[in-house]
């Protein structure tokens, strides 16, 4: 299928360079990655948003995954640059291998990223289909991406290659906090990229990074900003709420597609009348079928159902699409069901519907985040005497300790025209 083909172009034509507004020029380093940033896909990233629905509330906020994809193989690169600096033996099979998991580690995502993870393709993660990516690009190369698979599955002899892939300080996390800042405005996002890789260590014989102790308020300005970027940004009130929409938006169409043909395109059409499609005799054919979704795939039929015959999925995708959002509670611990019940029945009034379609207007859920997780691996700190610190204990201006406990949000969301 043409999704398959390996393109193939003169060398010559391969040296390219983007010019990316966070970092300036950011260069293909050589034929393999630019044959992989060729193929349709990777370049359907360039059409899957990297914050989702958060151009709603912050209309500079429409930066893709394709951009975050090479500004994170940028930072790789620039990491292992540094490290080689300071005389920790890192080979050129071992910096492209780094580089192009990097680059694919979000290859998986699909249409409006974390949004949809669970609601387009059922049973299957964003990682395990990044995986399966890298893995059809291994076969197409050949064996090229072998190391590059053992990186990202964290199976590499030297861990430290994994932890800057992914970690709780890693070149992604580094690249899409600034970047998302940059591009929301919310400067108290923004983190020093070149000085948390130039504090970097390489520490237990190869498996660990640590940050060296000079270093430690870049770290903290990273957690501060990190958690202010989740409540500021990623989960604020309007974006839940429409990204909530849209995924009753899909699991109401997933239902009335069991019932007759909905307009969609083919891929998506595909998913919506197929609950969990990856566990067919051929997983391939299924992998192609979803690198073909991105986010117009979506958009387009959310317009398009706007006059459809469902009056549930019709004003569900009207609200969206003309961003009449649903209205937001928030509190800290569980509603009463009785709220909840009185809410449903007021919406079925409203409307004239039945109670289970009034749950696709009562939207329910948690939103919770960790600034720093204390059961995951932890952000070390080096001092001068070769003794390490976990980050939550070595720091002295800030506690981390209240970073490391999660924030717990319980949330509904109703029509705000609703008299409660």
């Amino acid at each position: 299928m043409r999704q398959n083909l390996k393109f193939m172009a003169t060398s010559y034509n391969k040296k390219k360079i983007f010019n990316d507004p966070i970092y300036g020029f950011v260069n293909i380093p050589d034929e393999l990655h630019f044959d992989i940033i060729e193929h349709p896909y990777f370049q359907r990233l360039r059409r899957i948003k990297q914050v989702s629905m958060t151009n709603l509330v912050y209309p500079g906020a429409n930066h893709t995954r394709f951009a975050h994809s090479l500004g994170a193989m940028h930072l790789m690169r620039r990491a292992i640059q540094l490290l080689r600096g300071k005389g920790y033996d890192i080979t050129d099979e071992e910096l492209e291998a780094a580089s192009l998991a990097i680059l694919l580690h979000d290859s998986g995502h699909g249409p409006f990223s974390h949004t949809l993870e669970n609601s387009i393709v059922q049973g299957i993660s964003h990682e395990d289909l990044s995986l399966m990516v890298m893995q059809k690009f291994n076969e197409i190369h050949n064996g090229g991406l072998d190391k590059a698979i053992l990186m990202f599955k964290g199976e590499y002899e030297k861990g430290f290659l994994t932890k800057l892939i992914s970690s709780q300080l890693d070149v992604d996390r580094i690249d899409y906090l600034k970047r998302d800042s940059f591009f929301t405005g919310v400067a108290e996002g923004s983190v020093n990229a070149e000085r948390l890789l130039e504090m970097m260590e390489v520490v237990g014989n190869g498996n660990e990074l640590a940050i060296e102790a000079k270093g430690i308020y870049s770290v903290e300005s990273f957690l501060v900003a990190r958690r202010i970027m989740y409540w500021q940004v990623y989960m604020h009130k309007a974006v839940l709420s429409a990204e909530y929409m849209l995924r009753n938006i899909l699991k109401r169409a997933k239902m009335l597609s069991r019932e007759r043909d909905l307009f969609a395109t083919p891929a998506l059409s595909f998913f919506l009348k197929n609950q969990n499609p990856f566990e067919s005799d051929d997983p391939n054919a299924v992998l192609d079928k979803f690198c073909q979704l991105d986010d117009y795939d979506v958009m387009t039929a959310v317009k398009a159902w706007c006059d459809d015959e469902d009056r549930v999925l019709s004003e569900l995708c009207r609200r969206l699409t003309n961003r009449h959002l649903f209205k937001i509670e928030m509190h800290e611990g569980e509603f009463d069901p009785n709220y909840i019940n009185d809410i449903r029945n007021k919406i079925a009034k409203l409307y004239g519907w039945s109670l289970e379609e009034a749950d696709f207007a009562l939207l329910q859920g948690i939103s919770s985040n960790h600034a720093y997780h204390p059961k995951k691996p932890a952000i070390n700190i080096l001092y001068k005497d070769g003794t390490m610190k976990d980050i939550s204990e070595a720091s002295d201006q800030l506690n981390i300790s209240v970073l490391s406990q999660p924030v717990v949000k319980h949330f509904i969301c109703y029509p705000k025209e609703l008299e409660l």
